[in-house]
């Protein structure tokens, strides 16, 4: 027995010392191709043309951004899903495409969680709700009691269907009371 193991490690070695040195591959050796997956000017726009910039100085490559606006952001994300591994084509990821639209949509050409690997987190923004002077509330308990007064006399605004803000809107008017309850527990200031 010790024999054979003897064998199998010198063939290891020697297969180790004839395999000649690995070089590691260079990259990026070409373009690099950054699908934002909404329109310009926007918020994850203007990241994602910072973080191109950015890579650009640091790669000596061109990381072009290439905005594929439509569908919620499923349009240019499912783009990046069918494009070939290889690292040359980078999604800017964002909430609403990868974890809502899940939700939103019966069926999606893509996975979020099979069809795409997390590289960084690239930015983080906090929501803030805020309302016109006009408008006779001054703190979220004013604003829950304003609303259950007209049920349908108050309007908001958000980046459109599916977003972050439409969402916590949804949630807002779903339940007055523990949405009051939810801000509350979260430290942020109720009144």
């Amino acid at each position: 027995m010790r024999t054979g193991a003897m064998r199998i490690l010198a063939c290891a070695v020697l297969a180790i010392a004839l395999s000649g040195e690995s070089l590691a591959q260079q990259y990026p050796t070409k373009p690099i191709r950054f699908i934002v997956p909404f329109a310009p000017g926007g918020g994850v726009d203007l990241i994602g043309r910072t973080i191109a910039q950015k890579l650009n100085e640091a790669w000596g490559q061109p990381v072009v951004v290439d905005n594929r606006g439509g569908g919620g952001g499923n349009i240019g994300t499912d783009m990046v899903a069918k494009a070939p591994p290889d690292g040359y084509t980078l999604l800017m990821g964002y909430v609403g495409n990868l974890a809502i639209n899940p939700f939103l949509f019966k069926r999606l050409p893509y996975d979020p969680v099979r069809d795409f690997a997390p590289v960084t987190l690239a930015a983080t923004a906090p929501n803030v709700l805020v309302a016109h002077p006009s408008v006779a509330a001054r703190s979220v308990k004013e604003l829950v009691a304003l609303a259950k007064s007209r049920p349908a006399g108050l309007n908001y605004a958000s980046a459109g269907n599916g977003t972050v803000g439409h969402m916590v809107a949804e949630l807002f008017k779903t339940d007055l009371v523990k949405w009051q309850k939810v801000v509350k527990a979260s430290g942020a200031r109720v009144d």
